[in-house]
């Protein structure tokens, strides 16, 4: 289960419907080994996409490096689905390598980069597997 506050989850919500039509992408971070998300950490979307998106690699040497630096893991790593369901796609299980990381996905296909519904789903991808768990908000 992924325990979150309503925060972070607007903020995410904010980047994805920002960012529409193009994905969103970021990184909350927490203290390491605590499953603590708490640091939020918008992220660009390197290939300026409506349907796939990738971390810039240097954007990506630096994160990593300032999680180092901080003591920190990458808790959640999210992104958002602008005309599908929030459910990974299978570029998206590909490029899951964090196994620890709970994977959540907003959709903004109802309402593109307006207020209104939206859908967010979190995910663990291990080993090409998804298993969907239930959102916490606290």
């Amino acid at each position: 289960m992924l325990s979150i506050s309503q925060a972070l989850i607007d903020q995410m919500v904010a980047h994805s419907r920002k960012d529409h039509p193009d994905e969103a992408c970021g990184v909350i971070a927490g203290p390491a080994g605590s499953d603590a998300p708490t640091r939020f950490i918008p992220m660009v979307n390197a290939a300026r996409s409506p349907t796939f998106y990738e971390f810039d690699s240097a954007d990506l040497l630096k994160l990593y490096r300032e999680l180092d630096a901080n003591d920190e893991d990458p808790v959640v790593i999210y992104h958002s689905h602008t005309a599908t369901e929030a459910y990974p796609s299978r570029t998206d299980v590909a490029y899951a390598s964090e196994p620890f990381a709970h994977y959540v996905l907003i959709s903004t296909r109802e309402t593109g980069n307006q207020d209104g519904p939206y859908e967010i789903r979190s995910y663990r991808i291990v080993d090409g597997e998804i298993t969907e768990e239930e959102i916490s908000i606290n």
